[in-house]
Order: structure tokens, then sequence, then C-alpha cells
């Protein structure tokens, strides 16, 4: 008899069976560990750059002792020049025979305190030279002056904490202005802030934060919260990723490590459009509230009416009443291209003609009898009553007839 032979060994398939990872657990997914990694280093490099951006930022100690103060349109006087105050604002109208207008306020403050004076003033001319005045009670007889920088039509806050001059106490503050002024400038009050860490922080995410309403071109883009910035929210975050990105290649000593490279710099790219991301998210939600309040129940003529555009609105309605009912020709002409293009939009289907991107009106021989003519604020327009001729720039005066005549705004026929 022969013995039963033994079972063959079955052969080993390398990679059938997964295998445990260190000391018996799971392996890891994929791109975990990288992952994490990189979150923390972010937070890590997050709290650095804020470190460092606080240490060239603050003019003076971290944690001051001192509040801001502020001193506003009610508090301050315009002591050369015209002007006046309207609600909380005091508005600039006008300069002196030497072409300067000066605002002041009454101050008495230690300025080593307070080394930074922000105006709020909108308004300001693009080539003003604007000035700040003030005197210590060193030299009380001297009045010192420092020139500030605007910035689409606003005043920049102004670090004195590196000027000789601001010492002691500041007895007087007063903002000088040298311009032509064909628009007022409107003041809202003058602010003196001791700028430690915390004020710094909260400045900056009220900026982040301030709400964007809808704009003409916020259709396609917003810019992010506060017109003026010091540091912009999506600047401060590209730049932490990029310096995340830098030191987490840095660390990385081992080759394959460096696989996950690609992985690293999605999530962080990712991580950073989120958070801008919910700051616009945040925008919208305040713009929808916003909205309901203003459109919520009302009939589609309310809703114009509350409208940004409401006054031009109802003065198109106005003037639709002397309006043929067939289609005419009209012209729309307004200063602003805003007006032309919503003042057109408002007169369909009229056949309406308005130039959306030069201020410019056609030449007079362009014109016949029975067209219309509506201007809506807009300048170089002069209607002759008397001889019923209207002339606009440098043309030829044409004859027209005044149909609607209101502040600012007027329909004319076209006579010949």
């Amino acid at each position: 008899m022969t013995s039963p032979a033994a079972p063959a060994e079955l052969p080993s398939v390398s990679g059938a069976v997964a295998q445990p990872g260190a000391e018996g657990q799971p392996s890891k997914p994929l791109g975990a560990g990288p992952v994490k990694q990189a979150l923390v280093l972010f937070a890590a490099v997050l709290a650095l750059c804020l470190v460092a951006y606080l240490a060239m930022a603050l003019p003076a100690a971290w944690f001051p002792k001192a509040t801001p103060k502020a001193w506003f349109a009610q508090d301050l006087s315009i002591t050369r020049g015209a002007g006046h105050l309207v609600g909380g604002d005091l508005l600039v109208t006008g300069t002196d025979a030497t072409g300067v207008a000066i605002v002041s306020a009454n101050t008495e403050f230690n300025s080593v305190d307070y080394p930074v004076v922000a105006w709020a003033a909108l308004d300001v001319p693009e080539n003003a030279d604007v000035r700040l005045l003030w005197r210590n009670d060193y030299m009380s007889g001297v009045v010192n002056t420092v020139a500030l920088k605007e910035a689409s039509g606003r005043l920049l806050p102004l670090s004195l904490a590196k000027n000789p001059n601001w010492i002691g106490h500041i007895k007087g503050l007063a903002l000088l202005i040298r311009a032509p002024i064909q628009e007022p400038i409107k003041i809202h009050g003058v602010r003196i802030k001791p700028m430690g860490a915390i004020e710094t922080m909260q400045d900056r995410l009220r900026e982040w934060l301030t709400f964007e309403a809808w704009t003409g071109t916020s259709i396609n883009n917003v810019a992010g919260g506060a017109d003026l910035q010091d540091l912009p929210l999506p600047t401060a975050l590209a730049l932490v990723a990029a310096l995340t990105l830098a030191a987490w290649y840095g660390l990385s000593r081992r080759k394959p490590t460096l696989a996950a490279l690609p992985l690293v710099a999605a999530t962080l790219f990712v991580l950073c459009w989120g958070l801008v991301d919910a700051r616009w998210m945040f925008n919208f939600g305040r713009q929808v509230s916003q909205t309901a309040m203003l459109y919520a129940g009302k009939t589609p003529e309310q809703r114009h009416l509350a409208a940004e555009d409401g006054a031009l609105y109802a003065f198109i309605e106005r003037a639709r009443t002397k309006l043929p009912q067939q289609p005419a020709r009209v012209f729309m002409v307004a200063d602003a291209h805003y007006f032309r293009g919503r003042g057109a939009y408002h007169l369909y289907p009229h056949n309406v003609f308005f130039d959306p991107w030069r201020n410019t009106i056609p030449p007079p021989e362009s014109l016949r009898a029975g067209d219309y003519v509506i201007v809506y604020f807009r300048r170089g327009i002069q209607y002759d009553p008397a001889q019923h001729r209207l002339r606009w720039d440098d043309n030829a005066p044409i004859g027209a007839e005044a149909l609607l005549v209101e502040p600012g705004a007027a329909l004319f026929r076209i006579t010949g």
C-alpha cells in the first residue's frame, strides 16, 4: 500500500492580503497625514504672520490703556471757507479768497497715548492738498502741519508716532483743504486712536466684514469688505498659504512625501477659497435681508420708486405723460452713464438713443422736428424760454419747446 500523499502547499501570492500598518493597526488612508500636517502648519504660519504684522503695524504699545476718542460733525467748526451741517455730516462747500478751507476741532489729549489720527471724509478731490494741523503745549504759538493722503475720495489714517512735533498735550486739531471744491466734501468727524494690538485686529476684521451692498459692478465681482483696506483678506490668505506650502516643502525630508505636494497645495487652495467664500456668503445673507426689507410686499411701481434710481424713475414716469403713445425718437442725456443707461431702460419701448460710454449729445443737425430730449443732471444745457431755443456745449442753438422742467431735469420737444 502506498501512503496518502501529503497535501501540496499553496503558493504564496504577494499582495493578495492587505497588510496591517505599524503595530498591527490598519494603514491610514492615502493623503490623510500630509493634509493634517498642512492644516496644522497653516495655523502655525497664520499665527506667526499675525505677530509679524502687528510688530510692523503697531505705532506704539501693544496693549495701551487709553481708549479711542472721537469728535463728530456737530463738534467741528469751519474757520475758513464755507459749509453747513446736513444730518450727521459737515459739508464743506467752498474755500475763502485764498482757496483754502479749514475745519477745526477743540481737543485736549496726550500725544503719547494717541499716535494715530483718522479723519472720516468723503468726496475729497483727487488733486486736493489736504493737511492735518495741530498745536501742542510746548510751542503753543506754532501751528504744525503734515500732509494727508487721499484714496478713492477718502482720507487715509495718519500715524504720527515718529513725528517730532507730535509731543505734549495736543490743543486743537484742524483739517486744511486747498483745492477748488466743485462738489461738497462730507466730513463725518475725526478720531484719535491708541492703535494697540486688539484695536488693530478689530479694525482689520471690521474692514473684512463691512457690508458691501450691490452696485453696478457687483453682478460680476465683489471686492470684499470696506472700500479702503490696509490688509485685504484675499491677499493675506494668499501670503499665508504660500508660506505654508514653502514651509511644508522645506520640512519634508523624505522624497516619498514630495509626491503629496500637489495634494497639500490643493488643500491650502480649498481652505483659503472657503474662507473668502464664507465672507462672501455672510455679505450675501445681509444683502438678502436688506433687499427683502426694501422690496418685499410692494407693487412693481413701489419697488421702482424704492430702488437706487427711484428719483429718475419718478421723473421718467412724469415725462411719459408728455410723450406720444406711439414710439418716438428720444435722446437721453446725463453726466452720469448710470443715469443715461437707466433712463433709457425706463423709456422703452420708445426709440431711445444714449451714449453708454461717453457723456456726449448728437450735434443739432442730427435732430429733427418731433424728436425729444430728456436731460437729467447734465451740465452745459442752456434753454431760452423767450426764444424757445435749446443749446448744449458749444453747438448752435436749436428750436425746442420745454414740456417738463424740474430741478436738475427737463423734457424738451425739438421744433426745428
